[in-house]
């Protein structure tokens, strides 16, 4: 069995938001691999957030991290290195574009969790690893190198739909969270990128056996879309409606239930800040190229656009709670959140982020975790879909053209 834990994050800019032209930088006072009392631990302070994927290999038994990308240099591998399971490290250019660190381990560890946290003032960021103790028998059975070709295809994009007739059905892109070298939450041997697949699959097919609304996802496999690339294939589509699937995972296991996002531009919500993504401002708005606009034109032309699909979003949020709530799905205590996410950043249609439950949550993993559990969760994505467009499509003359 081959087990690989990988993340691909980025957050929203900030006022103090850094020049992120260079690569990656070690603050090497505040960073070191050190023992714990039941493993080992690996503490790397970052001047800016970066891809990463992790894994262990075999004969000889090592840990490995690859980053995009890290400038080691004045890297201290004694200063770093403060593990007795830690025998050795190696670290430097992997391949073009790709940095890598290896640890060489005198015992069997397997990894417990793995985090990248981000400093929302300066956006610096902690990568964060847990490894506890493990027998070989079991470090072997989670070992293992992965297809490299999950890199080469980390900017892949699915083929593009082709576009809508104007007076075709009510067109919604479905967008499965995270997928190919960013797998997401992992809990209890459950990836949120492969079930989000299987969910925005199962939502897909029962909106289009209805006749009226053409569903489309943002990735058919097991890949990675980046931001831009969702937002450039919803627009491709025409797309009226955009929901983006998540089941995120905390440290404890009190939060459950569905939640479901808007766009927030002051990000007051500190739920949302650990989902939120970095997101180029060239894609954000379809048929208007603002790269070479002032500022105060772009700010007004993408207002003129919100205009209208701002107060779409909400009220399909407001939908989308009602029918989850009337199809038994479970609901978090506070289901309607708002936040500073720019997968919700584009102007140009209707916007949402469904949180579809907490895999830190053992009621909600195992709810997820087969069709019969998630069945609930689609009748009320579907439902919550026609009640809107119905509603939409009435209150369509009314609005000022």
């Amino acid at each position: 069995m081959i087990r690989v834990v990988a993340a691909f994050l980025m957050t929203a800019g900030s006022a103090f938001a850094q020049d992120f032209s260079g690569l990656a930088r070690i603050d090497h006072a505040a960073s070191a691999i050190t023992d714990t009392r039941q493993g080992m631990a690996v503490d790397l302070q970052l001047s800016q957030i970066v891809p990463y994927r992790v894994f262990t290999l075999d004969e000889p038994r090592r840990l490995v991290v690859d980053f995009r990308e890290i400038d080691w240099t004045g890297t201290d591998k004694t200063q770093l290195d403060q593990s007795d399971i830690a025998s050795d490290i190696r670290f430097g250019a992997f391949q073009a574009g790709w940095s890598r660190l290896v640890v060489d381990l005198s015992e069997p560890v397997v990894l417990k969790a793995a985090e990248m946290t981000v400093n929302q003032l300066d956006n610096t960021a902690k990568l964060t690893l847990v490894l506890r103790d493990a027998d070989q028998v079991e470090f072997a059975a989670t070992s293992g190198a992965p297809v490299s070709a999950a890199w080469d295809i980390a900017t892949a994009q699915p083929s593009l739909p082709a576009p809508t007739p104007e007076d075709g059905p009510l067109t919604v892109v479905l967008d499965p969270g995270h997928g190919g070298v960013d797998p997401g939450a992992i809990q209890g041997g459950v990836v949120e990128a492969n079930l989000m697949l299987k969910l925005a699959i199962e939502v897909a097919e029962a909106l289009n056996r209805t006749g009226q609304v053409r569903a489309i996802l943002t990735r058919e496999a097991d890949i990675f879309v980046p931001l831009e690339g969702r937002m450039t294939i919803a627009r491709a589509a025409k797309a009226d409606l955009f929901i983006s699937l998540h089941a995120d995972a905390l440290e404890v296991d009190e939060a459950r239930g569905a939640s479901i996002y808007t766009l927030n531009a002051e990000g007051s919500d500190r739920a949302a800040a650990r989902m939120a993504e970095r997101h180029e401002r060239g894609d954000l708005l379809a048929g208007v190229d603002l790269s070479e606009q002032d500022d105060r034109v772009a700010t007004v032309l993408m207002d003129l656009a919100r205009a209208e699909t701002e107060p779409q979003s909400q009220r399909f949020a407001e939908q989308a709670v009602a029918a989850l709530r009337d199809a038994g799905a479970r609901l978090n205590s506070r289901p309607r959140r708002e936040g500073r996410l720019a997968v919700l950043n584009a102007p140009d249609f209707a916007s949402v982020l469904i949180e579809v439950g907490f895999l830190s949550n053992a009621n909600d993993r195992a709810m997820l975790s087969t069709p019969s559990g998630r069945a609930p969760v689609v009748e009320g994505i579907v439902s919550g879909v026609l009640t809107w467009a119905r509603e939409e499509a009435a209150r369509a003359p009314l609005v000022r053209q």
